[in-house]
């Protein structure tokens, strides 16, 4: 297995880090006070216009059809720019994956041009709710079949670009007498839709530039060919792929990571003490090689997950073990480049804190560390036995 970018996959990073570099970083410290929606906005629109919004969609449906590899990269480089931009990135191009994987041709045909060129400032993916978290399998939102409309309701928290996403991918129970995550469908709502109410944004630790809002379904009516895929199996495709969404939210936290380690490592061979930079002692050389170490594995471990992926081979055990591993050495790293400033690592003139604050969710969402431990041993001794 050769690791090495492709040309294309490595013009798509350098792309990444240009745009993270010169409009990202320079607004990451506004969005994180709740200022700076409006040039976040253009950011993104920036990003589709790049090809960056539908990374590993078809070609003829607008997407840049640069793959899961070039995919992971470019949220890596974003990430170390901006948590807030890239998160919304990553749940765009997998809204997008989901539709391409099992929307109608039609739907496919409408929906993904939107995406992928920014018509759609973002889309977002509607499984989380009050009771269903790391069991999405007990939602309690509704769908039901009125003449030829279904009619939605519920609630769904914790939607990433609640608040500006053009597109909702909604799941919700459809036959509430079958067994449990059997009955449950998928549907494609557009904002604006009469009954699809934005609830407050949430007010959150860390990538607080990214909206996170409650989405509330009153009574939404949408038409017959809203439901995306076959009646009562939505469950699966949402496990599915949430495993891909595991592979953006790792590449998320090492470039989170990434950032916060670079910062600290040239901080250290500046900063001097007892007549020596700290960079000459020896516990801060060991703090450095343990962080990188670990990163570098973080790293392979993506790059294994999307390969796999990419190929069109099985990768959710992989998926779950690069998040794990991931998200955790990035709380390691973002408090040990905070350590490594002092006291300056915890004023809000530099970064660091809003790094560890970044990383901190990464551990949870799409899944937590311990719902990826579930995943891995779940795999490893199916494969036993």
């Amino acid at each position: 297995m050769d690791f090495a970018p492709t040309e294309e996959q490595t013009l798509i990073a350098e792309t990444a880090r240009r745009i993270a570099a010169d409009r990202l970083e320079p607004l990451a410290a506004r969005l994180d006070r709740g200022e700076g929606r409006a040039e976040f906005l253009g950011n993104l629109s920036e990003l589709a216009a790049q090809g960056f919004m539908g990374l590993n969609v078809r070609a003829d449906y607008g997407g840049s059809e640069a793959g899961t590899i070039a995919f992971a990269l470019a949220i890596q480089e974003l990430a170390a720019g901006c948590a807030a931009t890239a998160v919304t990135t990553s749940v765009t191009n997998m809204a997008a994956e989901v539709i391409q994987a099992v929307g109608s041709e039609e739907q496919r045909a409408t929906y993904l041009p939107r995406i992928c060129d920014g018509t759609y400032p973002a889309a977002a993916f509607c499984l989380t709710e009050a009771g269903a978290g790391s069991d999405p399998a007990g939602m309690v939102a509704r769908a039901r079949m009125e003449g030829n409309e279904w009619v939605l309701d519920g609630a769904k928290l914790y939607i990433t670009s609640g608040e500006y996403a053009g597109l909702y991918i909604v799941w919700a129970v459809t036959d509430p007498e079958a067994p449990k995550g059997k009955g449950i469908s998928c549907f494609l709502v557009e904002a604006g839709t009469p009954g699809l109410v934005v609830g407050k944004a949430e007010t959150k630790m860390g990538q607080t530039g990214s909206a996170t809002n409650e989405i509330r379904f009153e009574a939404c009516r949408v038409p017959a060919s809203a439901l995306m895929g076959r009646l009562n199996d939505g469950f699966r495709t949402a496990v599915g792929e949430l495993a891909g969404g595991r592979i953006g939210v790792a590449s998320l936290a090492y470039g989170i990571a990434r950032a916060a380690m670079t910062a600290a490592e040239r901080y250290v061979k500046e900063r001097r003490q007892f007549d020596r930079t700290i960079a000459d002692m020896q516990g801060v050389q060991w703090m450095i090689a343990d962080r990188e170490t670990e990163l570098e594995a973080a790293r392979l471990l993506i790059l294994q997950a999307a390969w796999l992926k990419e190929n069109g081979r099985p990768f959710a055990r992989e998926a779950s073990m690069a998040k794990l591993f991931a998200t955790e050495a990035a709380q390691r790293a973002t408090y040990t480049a905070l350590q490594l400033h002092g006291g300056a690592g915890y004023i809000r003139d530099l970064p660091l804190e809003r790094h560890a604050r970044d990383a901190r969710i990464t551990t949870i969402y799409e899944g937590t560390s311990e719902i990826q431990r579930l995943v891995i041993a779940r795999e490893v001794l199916k494969a036993v036995g």
